[in-house]
């Protein structure tokens, strides 16, 4: 059980120096904490900052506007405000948060749709919002860039061969998902929360946040703070990256504890491999140690994980939808 605050610092690696250098970090973070920083990650600050304006501009629109592309079965398009239980054993009432999930599109009539989870995604009226899916899409790109690179590095981390995982990305489950956590002050002892504890389903999470805190991470049994920092990106692995490495690279538990009684802003970008992708343990990670998750896919395993959490990728949401108009 987490209690405290800890004092353990979440670590920074800097992006710009060799990729070897980054990997010997990228290993110790993804050992220690599960939880790690990157400066100097190559992705622009104006796209960032147009991208930041434009959720603004979604997020405020009338409720009535955003249900109108509400998310479907493929798990495209708008969660309502406390729609998910992150912590259902623990919560109250769903995260004090809405979201939108945006994937690499997928045209409708294609054979990759036929898919779970794949398939076009939804956006808001181009006449409200005339610059949201470009910049949205300019934003998603540069951080498909980068969550490769990721990639590489955690290949090196395990000292594999840099490119050992890019045969399992050339057709990557990829969820961008900007949120916005209402004002409403998380009371832990009462099960409010902004986000429920939790850990991510996948393999990689890149996030980007505005000023204000909320995100805690527990370490040691103990609740740790990190805080935004200016420049820098927080990457965590998710569940599917602990399964192939038998748990020695760790996926955290995480929450969001809203204090500031203001709006918040976050953007979490999900990079997980090819729906088909076979996820079991890799051999020099259970020479030791049996292994300990039975094999699964990528697109199995998050189907399963999504459908403990929302109220439903079709029915559940929909119904949500008849009881707000």
């Amino acid at each position: 059980m987490c209690r405290a605050h800890g004092s353990e610092k979440v670590p920074v690696i800097d992006l710009s120096q060799t990729e070897e250098a980054a990997a010997q970090e990228v290993r110790q973070a993804c050992i220690s904490a599960g939880f790690f920083y990157v400066s100097n990650h190559g992705v622009p600050d104006n796209i960032m900052e147009r991208y930041a304006e434009q959720n603004r501009k979604f997020f405020a629109l009338p409720v009535q506007e955003k249900l109108r592309i509400l998310a479907d079965k493929n798990n495209r398009g708008y969660t309502p405000m406390a729609e998910e239980t992150l912590d259902p054993a623990n919560q109250t009432e769903g995260d004090s948060k809405e979201g939108l999930y945006i994937g690499r599109e997928i045209p409708a009539d294609s054979e990759e749709a036929t898919k779970p989870l794949h398939g076009p995604n939804q956006w808001p009226s181009e006449a409200l919002l005339p610059d949201f899916r470009p910049v949205t899409m300019e934003y998603f790109h540069a951080m498909h860039v980068l969550g490769l690179r990721l990639v590489r590095l955690i290949a090196l981390a395990l000292q594999l061969p840099a490119d050992h995982f890019d045969s399992n990305f050339d057709k990557p489950l990829i969820n961008l998902r900007p949120l916005h956590y209402s004002a409403k002050v998380s009371r832990p002892s009462e099960g409010i929360y902004g986000a429920g504890a939790h850990t991510d389903y996948g393999m990689l999470t890149l996030l980007a946040t505005d000023k204000n805190p909320g995100l805690q991470i527990c370490l040691d049994g103990q609740w740790q703070d990190v805080p935004p920092m200016p420049g820098m990106l927080i990457v965590n692995l998710g569940d599917m990256l602990e399964r192939w490495t038998n748990g020695m690279f760790r996926s955290t538990l995480h929450r969001v504890i809203s204090t500031c009684g203001c709006d918040r802003y976050s953007t979490a970008f999900f990079l997980e491999p090819n729906f088909d992708t076979v996820v079991e343990c890799l051999p020099q990670c259970c020479i030791d140690t049996p292994a300990r998750f039975p094999p699964t896919t990528s697109g199995q395993h998050l189907l399963d994980k999504y459908a403990q959490t929302h109220a439903g990728l079709d029915a559940g949401i929909k119904k949500l939808a008849s009881e707000a108009a």
